[in-house]
């Protein structure tokens, strides 16, 4: 089995950069499993909403430089 394996990867590497992403995105869908019934609309539908909220002043936009170095606090702690 470690053999097999050895020989696959032996191969992979020999594909473009571009052809291991496919795969790589192909197994890890693969490994997902199916799609949950729904679930692109209901990111669509939060999407929408959430851009709804921004639009009419519900929430404010926090900009990037600004969460970013909110994150990178966080992790220092």
């Amino acid at each position: 089995m470690a053999t097999e394996i050895a020989e696959i990867e032996e191969r992979i590497r020999t594909l473009s950069r571009a052809e291991r992403a496919d795969l790589i995105r192909a197994l890890l869908a693969d490994l997902d499993g199916p799609p949950e019934r729904d679930v692109e609309s209901a990111w669509i539908e939060e999407a929408k909403r959430r851009h709804e909220q921004l639009a009419d002043g519900t929430v404010k936009g926090v900009p990037a430089d600004e969460v970013f170095a909110r994150l990178s606090a966080r992790l220092r702690r």
